[in-house]
C-alpha cells in the first residue's frame, strides 16, 4: 500500500461514520445507568426512533451489498431475498410483536423459561441465541473485510475484520441496547442516502433503469452470463449457483451446453443433469420459508420488542419498519444491473474481490469520467457500508451478550447477583462474543454474504420460529414438545449448514490456490459427492423447507402426547399474550420474578 493509492474523499466519509459512531457511543453511555438500559433500552424507546434503530440493525451488509452482488450474480431469481426480508415483518406484525412485548421479558430464552416455568428451557434456548447470532456476524464481518480491502487496497482482508471488530465492540460495551439505538437509528438514513443518492446519479450518466434492463438483455449480458455459467458450473458452486442462474433474458439449453463443454466430463454431466431437473423450485420455496420464518426467529431482531413501552407501540413499530425497509430494498437490484453492464470483470474474482463489492466499484465509473465527483459518490457508498455491518453487528452482539450475561451468569451461575455485576458482566461477554465473531469472520472471506445470510435465517426458521409461534398461539404446547421440536429442528439444520459451508470454504480455497499454482483443482470427496447427489445438496445448504415442518411437527405430537405438563396458569398467561393492554393484563416478566433489584 502506498498513499497515493488511497482516495482522500472515500478515507474521509469512511473515517466521520466511524468517528461518530463512537462519538454516540459513548454519548449514549453516559445514560446508560441501570440493567434495562443495557437490556431494553429501559423500555422508553418511541416508534419513530424504534423503526429507525430496528430498520438500521436489520438492514446488514447483506442487504447493502449482497442483495446487489446476487442479483448481479443470478439475474433476478435473487429478487426473493430483499422480497422476503421485507415480507417477514409482516408476519411478525400479524402473529408475534404484540404478543412477545405484552408478556415482558429482557430475552427470548426469558420468554421460553417464562411460557414453560422451566430453568432447563432457557439453557435450551440460550444456545441457539449464540449459534444464530455467529452465524448472521459471519457476513457481517464478510461485508467489514471487503470493504476495508476496497478503501485500502493491498489490506489483509482479517485486518478489515478485526478493526470493525474492535470499534463495535467496544460501542456495546460501553453503552449496551441503550448505547447503540441512536446509533442504529442514525444509520438508518445513513445507508438511505448512501444506497440512493449514486443511483440516482448513476443512472442520469448512464440512462434510466429501462435502457440498462434492455442492454442486459441484448448485448451486455451474453458475455456476462456465460462467464456466469462457466463459474457456477464448477464443482464447489454446483448445485446451488445452477440453480439460482436466472438471467434477465432467457437462457438456452444450447448456451448451457456450450458453456459447460470446456469442463470435464464428471463436472459436464453432474451440471448439467441437475440443471435438467425442477430442483430450482425445491430451492426456492425453501429460501422463502426460511427468510420469512427466519425473520420471525432472530434474537437480535425480536429483543428490540421489549425495548417498547407496549404491545400497540410495538406494532406500530413493526408497521413502519416495512415501510422503511421496502423503501431502501428499491435500490440494491438496480446496482445489481448496472454491475453487469459495467463491471464484468468481477465475474472472474471470488471472495471479498467479487460481485459482493459491485455497490462500492460502480460510483468509481463516475470518479473516473468527473473526478471528485466520482470519489465523493465512492465515499458516500463506503459509509453506507460501514453503517450497515456496524448496525447489524451492533444488534447481533448485544443480543448474545445479552443471552450471556442475563442467562447464563445472573439467571443460572449467579441468581442472587444484583444490578451492578450484571452490568459488569455485559461488557467481559461483549468482549468475548466481539473476539469470537472476529475469528469466525476472517474464515469465510470465499462464502458470498447473501449466502450466509440465508443459512443463519434457515437456523432461525428451524429454532425460534417454531417456538414462538406455537408458544403464542397454541396453549396446548408443553415445554417437552417445545424443546424437542426446537431442538431438533434448529440442531439438524445448524449441522447441514455448518458441512456446506465448511465444504465450500475448502473448495474455493483448494481451487485458489491451484489456480495461484497454476495447477488443476480436483474436487474432495464431499464436493464430489454433492456433484453426484444434487438434491441432498440443496436440501442440507437451504433445510428450511423440511426442517420448519419437522420442529412444528414434532411440537404437536410430542405436546399431545405429555398434555399433562400444560402450564397450570396456561389460561393466565395466554390471556397476558393476546389481550388489550387496556384491561390492564400486560406483565413485566423481569420485574415480577427478579425482583426491582435485578
Amino acid at each position: 500500500m502506498t498513499l497515493a493509492s488511497f482516495d482522500p474523499w472515500i478515507l474521509a466519509f469512511s473515517a466521520i461514520t466511524v468517528a461518530v459512531t463512537i462519538w454516540m457511543g459513548f454519548r449514549s453511555a453516559k445514560s446508560s445507568k441501570s440493567a434495562s438500559d443495557f437490556f431494553v433500552a429501559g423500555r422508553s424507546v418511541s416508534v419513530g426512533w424504534n423503526a429507525s434503530a430496528i430498520s438500521g440493525e436489520y438492514l446488514s451488509a447483506a442487504s447493502f451489498m449482497g442483495v446487489a452482488g446476487m442479483v448481479m450474480l443470478s439475474g433476478y431469481d435473487a429478487l426473493w431475498y430483499p422480497v422476503c426480508y421485507a415480507c417477514g415483518y409482516l408476519f411478525l406484525l400479524l402473529f408475534i410483536a404484540g404478543p412477545l412485548r405484552r408478556f415482558g421479558a429482557y430475552t427470548i430464552p426469558d420468554f421460553a423459561e417464562g411460557r414453560y416455568d422451566s430453568p432447563v428451557f432457557r439453557k435450551i434456548a440460550v444456545c441457539f441465541v449464540l449459534f444464530i447470532g455467529f452465524f448472521y456476524t459471519m457476513p457481517q464481518m464478510k461485508g467489514a473485510g471487503t470493504t476495508l480491502m476496497y478503501i485500502f487496497p493491498g489490506l489483509p482482508y482479517w485486518v478489515g475484520v478485526l478493526v470493525v471488530g474492535l470499534v463495535i465492540t467496544l460501542n456495546v460495551a460501553l453503552g449496551g441496547m441503550k448505547g447503540i439505538t441512536l446509533v442504529q437509528a442514525v444509520q438508518y438514513w445513513v445507508k438511505m442516502f448512501a444506497i440512493s443518492v449514486p443511483v440516482f446519479v448513476l443512472l442520469s450518466v448512464y440512462g434510466g433503469y429501462g435502457k440498462n434492463l434492455s442492454l442486459n438483455q441484448v448485448s451486455a449480458a451474453p458475455g456476462a452470463l456465460v462467464e456466469s455459467v462457466e463459474r457456477v458450473a464448477l464443482p464447489e458452486k454446483a448445485p446451488r449457483d445452477g440453480i439460482w442462474l436466472a438471467p434477465f433474458g432467457p437462457l438456452t439449453t444450447k448456451a448451457v451446453k456450450s458453456a459447460s463443454e470446456a469442463l470435464p466430463a464428471e463436472q459436464r454431466a453432474g451440471y448439467l443433469a441437475e440443471h435438467q431437473k425442477p430442483y430450482s423450485l425445491l430451492y426456492t420455496f425453501s429460501l422463502i420459508v426460511a427468510l420469512v420464518c427466519g425473520t420471525a426467529g432472530l434474537p437480535h431482531i425480536l429483543v428490540r420488542f421489549y425495548t417498547n413501552p407496549d404491545g400497540v407501540a410495538a406494532k406500530k413499530t413493526t408497521m413502519w419498519v416495512m415501510i422503511l425497509i421496502g423503501v431502501f430494498y428499491v435500490f440494491p437490484p438496480i446496482f445489481g444491473v448496472l454491475g453487469r453492464n459495467f463491471l464484468p470483470e468481477l465475474y472472474a474474482a471470488t471472495g471479498s474481490k467479487g460481485p459482493d463489492k459491485v455497490v462500492l466499484e460502480l460510483p468509481t465509473l463516475i470518479r473516473a469520467k468527473y473526478g471528485v465527483l466520482g470519489s465523493i459518490l465512492s465515499g458516500i457508498t463506503c459509509a453506507g457500508a460501514f453503517a450497515a455491518f456496524m448496525s447489524t453487528f451492533s444488534g447481533l452482539l448485544v443480543s448474545m451478550t445479552g443471552a450471556l450475561a442475563h442467562d447464563v451468569y445472573g439467571r443460572m451461575l449467579r441468581p442472587q447477583s444484583t444490578a451492578e455485576e450484571r452490568m459488569r458482566m455485559f461488557k467481559w461477554c461483549a468482549v468475548l462474543v466481539g473476539g469470537v465473531a472476529v475469528l469466525l469472520g476472517s474464515q469465510v472471506e470465499q462464502l458470498d454474504i447473501n449466502f450466509m445470510v440465508g443459512q443463519a435465517f434457515a437456523i432461525a426458521a428451524a429454532s425460534y420460529f417454531p417456538l414462538l409461534f406455537m408458544s403464542v398461539w397454541w396453549r396446548g404446547m408443553t415445554m417437552a414438545g417445545a424443546a424437542t421440536g426446537m431442538l431438533s429442528g434448529g440442531i439438524l439444520a445448524l449441522g447441514c449448514v455448518t458441512l456446506t459451508s465448511i465444504s465450500d470454504i475448502l473448495a474455493k480455497t483448494g481451487k485458489a490456490a491451484a489456480t495461484v499454482s497454476g495447477g488443476t483443482w480436483q474436487p474432495d470427496a464431499l464436493n464430489h459427492f454433492w456433484i453426484q447427489h444434487p438434491l441432498l445438496r440443496i436440501l442440507a445448504e437451504q433445510p428450511a423447507l423440511w426442517a420448519v415442518p419437522l420442529a412444528i411437527g414434532l411440537m404437536v405430537v410430542v405436546s399431545k402426547a405429555t398434555r399433562a405438563s400444560v402450564p397450570g396458569d396456561i389460561r393466565m398467561k395466554m390471556l397476558v399474550l393476546h389481550a388489550p393492554e387496556k384491561l390492564g393484563l400486560k406483565q413485566e416478566y423481569i420485574q415480577e420474578h427478579q425482583g426491582a433489584g435485578h
